[in-house]
């Protein structure tokens, strides 16, 4: 039976996992007729099936103002309390609305009863969902215990209520092994791991005439090596190490390829990474203004490329992360046939090496044995086609979409009783 689903979360916008995740899923519910509207605070969802409510954004001016006064603060001031409730009535009415227009049957909640970047909507939801008993699948990206910065907080309450609530006509999904037993843990609450996914049924497209010429327009010779490192530049990225790799290969042809520039997080780390390429004399471009969440032509009349033509042309991906709630660019180093070297963070260690995945692996510091491998991989094609080929095999088998829609046909079946 056809069913009308409604998303809702702060942000369905870019290329962040909450995005990219819910896209992915609004895509394997039309598998079983299941119709998705979008509810968010910034969208690039169709109008004609989305609701924008600025007020929901975790960058609006009245959440920024309202977190400035309880993270890193013991206590809150009854002005704090008051805005907070204001703001969450208000959003609760906006998703009674969004429920009304669209006729929906049953919610997916993205990340906002999660991790607490809008605390006034989080109240919102869990209230709403208290008052209308409306089934709902609430999908978990990264909680707030597993952030430092919201550890020392003046809303112990909000976050025991909604971060996230405890309700029968609720199922919980997290991405990792981690997750679900914190979740357990810390609140009770039992849940379905659902790992990320991509769709390895349907392999990517040859590089066509658009990305023909990326290597060229980023600088690169013909001869010229690509390590990728597909990221923003964060130090929980562990660039640092895809800087010491490519210095110790000692090649002036391999050239560090960074995808994404540091985002709202500073510009100190970026000035480090560039300080510490320069002293190792490796030659690093960030790209960013080049890459974009999808391809056009810029003001200067330059080509915009999307990450994934850039994957069509790595000869290398570097994912160094310190911690990762998943690691979206394993799988996507993968969909591409992109050999890798990964840094052993706990959710790869855990959740991902077991299966069995051939990738140049690292416990935090680049060996001598690890530099050989990465030569291995790029001086031998056979031996490199052999490895790529084996990894897009097994993600097919644990990561796919065949594997998500078998996810969302049970919880799916819980949540509704159908």
């Amino acid at each position: 039976m056809a069913e009308k689903v409604g998303f809702i979360s702060t942000r369905f916008a870019g290329n962040d996992g909450v995005s990219l995740e819910s896209a992915k899923w609004a895509e394997v519910l039309w598998d079983f007729q299941h119709i998705s509207y979008w509810f968010g605070g910034k969208l690039d969802r169709h109008s004609d099936v989305s609701m924008c409510v600025p007020e929901a954004f975790f960058g609006h001016p009245e959440n920024l103002w309202i977190n400035e006064r309880i993270w890193g603060k013991r206590r809150r001031s009854p002005l704090v309390s008051r805005r907070i409730l204001e703001v969450a009535a208000y959003l609760k009415s906006s998703l009674y609305e969004f429920c009304r227009k669209f006729s929906l049957s049953f919610l997916v909640i993205e990340n906002a009863l999660t991790i607490p970047m809008h605390v006034p909507f989080g109240l919102a939801i869990t209230e709403f969902l208290h008052e209308t008993a409306i089934p709902s699948i609430v999908h978990h990206h990264d909680f707030y215990w597993e952030r430092d910065r919201f550890s020392v907080n003046g809303i112990s309450d909000y976050l025991d209520m909604s971060f996230p609530p405890q309700l029968q006509e609720m199922q919980h999904a997290v991405i990792n092994q981690s997750a679900r037993e914190q979740l357990a843990w810390r609140k009770g609450v039992p849940a379905t791991l659902v790992p990320n996914v991509l769709n390895f049924e349907d392999p990517p497209a040859p590089p066509d005439s658009y990305c023909a010429d990326v290597r060229e327009q980023i600088g690169l010779d013909e001869d010229d090596v690509m390590i990728l490192q597909p990221t923003r530049v964060i130090p929980r990225k562990g660039i640092e190490h895809a800087i010491e790799l490519v210095e110790q290969l000692g090649d002036p042809r391999y050239k560090l390829v960074i995808s994404h520039e540091a985002g709202d997080e500073g510009m100190e780390y970026a000035d480090t990474v560039r300080e510490l390429a320069n002293k190792a004399d490796v030659d690093l471009r960030i790209i960013s203004t080049r890459i974009g969440e999808f391809r056009h032509f810029n003001s200067k009349g330059q080509k915009v490329y999307t990450l994934w033509d850039l994957y069509q042309h790595a000869d290398l991906v570097t994912y160094p992360s310190l911690y990762e709630g998943f690691g979206n660019a394993f799988l996507e180093a993968i969909y591409y046939r992109v050999p890798m070297v990964v840094n052993r963070y706990s959710i790869f260690t855990r959740d991902i090496e077991p299966k069995g995945f051939e990738v140049i692996v690292m416990n935090g510091i680049v060996t001598q044995k690890i530099v050989e491998a990465a030569r291995r991989v790029l001086e031998n094609e056979e031996y490199r086609n052999k490895m790529v080929d084996h990894n897009y095999r097994l993600a097919e088998r644990f990561y796919s979409y065949r594997v998500l829609h078998n996810k969302l046909k049970n919880l799916i079946s819980d949540v509704t009783g159908v």
